[in-house]
């Protein structure tokens, strides 16, 4: 065993945790299979695409957009969403890049 439990997570996974925490839901992860690359999508197509009401649809948008998964930008009175790939793309390389090294 390299270390004991209770020590810090490794610098590289550091900022990570939002992501995969968003990530561990799987109505977030249904969410997230809904866009086409490079789309923008409002809550109001989101809702309309599932079974989810507008407010829990809504919370869970708050949740990917609060960890980085999500961008936002607000448009007359709707706010679009979309995916940070970089963002998501950069948390899943630390992971493996430090499994690479050290697993």
């Amino acid at each position: 065993m390299k270390f004991e439990f209770g020590e810090a997570i490794p610098a590289e996974w550091r900022g990570t945790s939002q992501v995969f925490a968003a990530l561990g839901d799987e109505h977030r992860q249904r969410i997230l299979l809904l866009f086409e690359p490079g789309e923008r999508l409002n809550v109001a197509q989101i809702a309309g695409a599932g079974t989810l009401a507008r407010s829990t649809v809504a919370h869970h948008l708050k949740t990917l957009r609060d960890s980085g998964v999500l961008l936002s930008e607000k448009v007359g009175r709707e706010v679009y969403f979309w995916i940070d790939k970089a963002l998501l793309a950069d948390s899943l390389r630390r992971v493996l890049d430090y499994l690479e090294e050290h697993a």
